[in-house]
């Protein structure tokens, strides 16, 4: 029997390894959004951790410290606000990336399907034309067998016939 070719293989192994790269774009913009996420909490965490110690400070001490905080705070501030617009677009990104990735998927999967579908119709057709030929081997046996009986059956009986006539020539 032949082995199966399918003329849209190439299409599904290039699909495929285009799945395997969007997918694994996917997972670095995925690791990089956990990590600005935890850039983020972290900032806010050193900004709660000042704040709850001026908070806790001698009245003397926490003037000088608040008056610091809050001309240093707008460049902490601005910090956290471009880490939450970052976050916003790597969201954004990650989406988009997940929606190519499973496009991707079902575009592979129907081809996968196709395949099967023709793998299972060649194997069919296969199998016909095994029975085919196994047929046509049986009848031309049937049929040479048949000939070579008519024939030593019509030689039989001419023999016999010759024998017949010579027994009957002899009295």
């Amino acid at each position: 029997m032949r082995r199966f070719v399918w003329r849209l293989q190439r299409v599904l192994d290039i699909k495929s390894k285009q799945e395997q790269i969007k997918t694994q774009e996917l997972f670095t913009l995925t690791e990089k959004l956990a990590q600005t996420r935890g850039e983020l909490l972290a900032q806010q965490r050193i900004l709660r951790d000042v704040l709850e110690s001026i908070a806790n400070e001698d009245p003397k001490d926490r003037l000088s410290r608040q008056e610091f905080f809050l001309r240093n705070s707008s460049a902490t501030d601005e910090r956290i606000r471009h880490l939450r617009k970052n976050i916003e677009v790597l969201e954004v990104k990650q989406k988009d990336k997940v929606a190519e990735v499973l496009k991707l998927r079902r575009f592979k999967e129907s081809l996968e399907r196709l395949r099967e579908q023709a793998k299972k119709r060649y194997i069919e057709e296969q199998d016909k034309i095994e029975q085919r030929q196994l047929d046509e081997t049986a009848t031309m046996g049937f049929t040479r067998e048949s000939r070579l009986s008519a024939e030593n059956g019509e030689s039989r009986y001419v023999k016999s016939t010759e024998i017949a006539v010579s027994l009957q020539g002899d009295k």
